[in-house]
């Protein structure tokens, strides 16, 4: 006979301890790269992109682990998905708008 209770059925196994002090580790780790690419110069040209990928890894580790979306439905995976993605198209439309749209003809000034 079975005791569990339907939700405990549907339980999962949560990370441990131990797997959220690596992921936070990693995370101090990318985020000291954030603040040291801005000091170098010769990746000046490359600022936006780097912080960019950066912001990306980051977002996936703490949705993944912090918010359990690892263990969740797909369903929520695929929300979160498209929030990071209609977050960095809507990022590189004001990007676009503020350096190239600007300089374009007839540009009001």
């Amino acid at each position: 006979m079975n005791t569990e209770t339907p939700l405990e059925e549907q339980a999962h196994d949560h990370p441990s301890e131990f797997e959220y002090i690596k992921v936070a580790i990693f995370l101090a780790i990318a985020t000291a790269i954030e603040v040291g690419v801005i000091y170098v110069t010769a990746l000046e040209a490359l600022l936006v992109p780097i912080l960019g990928l950066l912001m990306v890894v980051k977002f996936v580790a703490v949705a993944a682990y912090f918010m359990h979306l690892k263990q969740d439905s797909k369903i929520f995976r695929r929300l979160f998905v498209l929030g990071i993605v209609l977050a960095i198209v809507i990022f590189g439309i004001v990007l676009w708008t503020f350096t190239v749209a600007e300089r374009l003809p007839g540009a009001a000034s």
